[in-house]
C-alpha cells in the first residue's frame, strides 16, 4: 500500500500568514528566498493567507559570492539577508523580514516552517536542538514550529529533507497508509560522519565553484520548493525529499 503524509491542518488554513525562517542566505538561500515569493504569490492568488518569511544570516556580501549568488557589486560589503529581503519587498510588494545575526540566538523565534540552507554540521545540530526545545506553543499559532526543510549539497550532488517537529494526526485513509512523523535531517542522518573540509568562505568565484558547481544551488532550490508547494497546495506528499546529482543528472526522491 502507497504511503503518503497528509499536510498538518494549520499549514492549509491558517489564520495568519504561515510564519517561515529562512537561516543562511547564500547560494542556496537567496534561490529559497526567490522561490518563496513565488508561493507566496501562488498562494494568495488561490486565497490562501500566504507566507510571512524571516531571513537569518550575519553575513556580509563578497566579491566571491557575485556570479553564483544573486548578488551585484553595489552589494559587497551589505549584510545578504537584509539585501535580498529588500530587493524581494520592494519588487512584490512585501513586508517580510531580515535579521542580520546567527539562528538560534536570544532575538530569533520559532516559525511555523524552518528552512535550514546552511553548509555546515553544527549549525544543523543547534537548529535541531532549538526547535524540538521550543516544542508547542498553544497560545500563538504564529509560534508553533510544524516543518523543518533542510537543503544540503557538495560540489554538484545534494539532497532535501522534510521533517516533522512531533507527530502530525493523519486522517483515517483505505486507499494509503498514512504516516505521521517524516524523519529530520540530523534524524535521518548520521551528521557526525559528514566530511566538512571544503565548507567555509571562498576567496574568489574561482575557488567558490571549485566547492559548489554554478547550478547546484538553482537546482536543489527549486526541486525543494516544488516538494513545500506540494505540501501546502495539495495537502499531501508521497515523499519527504530528494536526492540530486548533477554530474549524472539524475533526481531520486526519498519515499516515505
Amino acid at each position: 500500500m502507497k504511503k503518503v503524509h497528509y499536510t498538518h491542518n494549520y499549514l492549509l488554513a491558517p489564520y495568519h500568514p504561515l510564519t517561515v525562517n529562512v537561516i543562511g542566505a547564500g547560494g542556496t538561500g537567496c534561490q529559497v528566498l526567490t522561490a518563496l515569493a513565488r508561493i507566496n504569490c501562488a498562494l494568495q492568488g488561490l486565497g490562501h493567507q500566504g507566507l510571512d518569511v524571516t531571513a537569518y544570516d550575519d553575513d556580509i556580501v563578497t566579491r566571491a559570492n557575485l556570479g553564483r549568488q544573486l548578488f551585484t557589486p553595489l552589494e559587497v560589503g551589505a549584510n545578504k539577508a537584509e539585501v535580498l529581503i529588500t530587493r524581494i519587498n520592494r519588487f512584490f510588494g512585501f513586508d517580510w523580514s531580515a535579521n542580520p545575526s546567527r539562528y538560534p540566538s536570544e532575538d530569533t523565534h520559532v516559525a511555523n516552517i524552518t528552512i535550514s540552507c546552511v553548509d555546515n554540521v553544527k549549525a544543523r545540530v543547534d537548529i535541531g536542538k532549538s526547535l524540538r526545545k521550543a516544542g508547542k506553543n498553544n497560545c500563538d499559532d504564529r509560534r508553533q514550529a510544524y516543518y523543518w526543510l533542510d537543503f544540503g549539497n557538495t560540489t554538484d550532488t545534494g539532497q532535501v529533507v522534510l521533517g516533522t517537529i512531533g507527530a502530525v494526526i493523519q486522517p483515517k485513509s483505505k486507499k494509503a497508509e498514512t504516516v505521521s512523523k517524516l524523519p529530520c535531517v540530523d534524524k535521518l542522518f548520521d551528521l557526525s560522519k559528514v566530511d566538512e573540509k571544503d565548507s567555509g568562505p571562498s576567496c574568489s568565484l574561482a575557488e567558490a565553484l571549485r566547492k559548489q558547481d554554478l547550478f547546484i544551488n538553482s537546482t536543489l532550490s527549486q526541486l525543494g520548493c516544488n516538494l513545500l508547494w506540494k505540501l501546502i497546495s495539495q495537502g499531501m506528499i508521497d515523499c519527504n525529499g530528494l536526492y540530486l546529482n548533477l554530474k549524472t543528472m539524475k533526481v531520486n526522491p526519498i519515499n516515505l
